[in-house]
């Protein structure tokens, strides 16, 4: 049974309990990412995410990692380009703990000062490593050119300079203006009752907030999108390119269609792309359409590793199997094959309450609203292969843009757009 209620100081608290499991997963979803910074403080937001594992009044880094070792429990972060997720993961006896232990986090971390010249270390790190995973520097890159300064263009794990600047002073501001009540959602999945999920958040979540007033940035804007080619020259064995062309944002409702478009195009072992470019031609070992949709715009792309000797031949296919489907679209048996595999990639996944909880904070921050499973199926079984012949033409008839990684030149890609 899903519920959904306000705390007095306007954190919203979503839920579903699941009498069947013994876990329970609890999230901390907070409505700022890299899309809600600036050229001088990109990375902020990764790097408060790491911060919050580092110490608070009560526990120091050592023993907040303790704490959930010593329950059999799970905790760790992530952020993206529009919220961060502080998440955990434990028996269903130890909910208390775990709340407990995430509102000390968020409300009483120290920021001391020598912890956070470690963890800068550490993120540079993470920035070094990510620019060695050309498969991953490549999604930036298109980022960045089709996005160009708006935020959505920005790294979510920024850059050095800005990282090594960033004072105790930035950092608690910066929690000021985006760590409020109005712009958290906790969410619970797993075997609590709903009273006692609330009351346990209530009590540590009610009261300890110091808000600032919010800013409103170029973030909320929404972008343009260039389409333009964009390369880095890198001694890789491979060449990884993207191809890129405007999406849809979330909560349209085209977005069904779009799904099973993608499922068809590039997203399963028997779609389109996979099969004539892997397994028909062994032109690469990684290749696959996505769809990245936000608050009011969307991204469609492809991708590809291939040999600098065949990425011509590799674009030339890309281009022509979307075209080909935005001029055919699906048949009949396509549609019905890729509604039972979509239904059941989706029912299989939320067999864990971290996945039915991580679908209740993300929709309840970015959508106001729970949409429930039933409604989720049931806007995929009204698909029509009409509907995704539409939006295949909206898609896919349109100039690309495309970004590559490794020993390319960009004259070559500029053909294929």
């Amino acid at each position: 049974m899903a519920y959904r209620t306000r705390l007095e100081n306007g954190i919203r608290i979503v839920g579903e309990e699941i009498p069947t499991m013994r876990s329970v997963s609890i999230g901390l979803w907070i409505g700022t990412g890299s899309r809600y910074e600036n050229p001088s403080n990109n990375g902020i937001s990764h790097f408060l995410e790491h911060l919050l594992f580092k110490g608070t009044k009560r526990y120091t880094a050592r023993e907040l990692a303790e704490v959930f070792d010593g329950i059999g429990g799970q905790v760790n972060a992530f952020t993206s380009k529009e919220y961060t997720c502080f998440y955990a993961k434990v028996l269903d006896e130890h909910y208390e703990t775990a709340v407990d232990t995430l509102a000390d986090m968020l409300l009483n971390s120290q920021f001391a000062p020598d912890e956070m010249e470690k963890e800068k270390k550490v993120v540079i790190e993470e920035i070094r490593m990510y620019e060695d995973t050309p498969d991953e520097l490549v999604m930036d890159l298109l980022a960045s050119g089709v996005y160009g300064s708006h935020p959505l263009g920005y790294t979510i794990l920024g850059t050095e300079q800005n990282l090594l600047s960033f004072s105790r002073a930035d950092i608690q501001q910066y929690v000021g203006r985006h760590y409020t009540p109005d712009n958290i959602v906790i969410a619970v999945a797993g075997n609590v009752p709903q009273t006692r999920a609330v009351e346990a958040v209530e009590r540590f979540f009610g009261e300890g907030f110091s808000p600032l007033a919010r800013e409103d940035g170029a973030g909320l804007l929404p972008p343009g999108f260039a389409r333009d080619v964009h390369v880095r020259a890198k001694d890789t064995e491979q060449v990884h390119v993207c191809l890129a062309v405007p999406g849809l944002p979330i909560g349209d409702p085209r977005l069904y269609a779009l799904v099973l478009l993608n499922n068809a195009l590039g997203n399963s072992p028997s779609s389109r792309l996979f099969q004539e470019i892997r397994e028909e031609r062994g032109l690469a070992y990684s290749v696959f359409s996505f769809h990245s949709a936000y608050r009011d715009c969307g991204m469609f792309g492809v991708y590809a590793g291939t040999s600098p000797e065949t990425v011509g031949e590799v674009l030339a296919l890309v281009r022509d199997i979307c075209g080909d489907l935005a001029k055919t679209g699906l048949t009949e048996e396509e549609l019905r094959k890729g509604k039972e595999q979509v239904k059941g990639s989706m029912m299989l996944s939320l067999e864990s309450t971290s996945s039915r909880m991580s679908r209740l904070g993300k929709n309840e921050l970015l959508l106001g609203r729970e949409i429930t499973l039933d409604e989720t199926l049931e806007g995929i079984r009204r698909v029509t292969v009409e509907d995704v012949r539409q939006v295949a033409q909206e898609i896919l008839q349109q100039k690309f843009a495309i970004a590559a990684v490794g020993p390319v030149d960009g004259a070559l890609l500029e053909r294929y757009q």
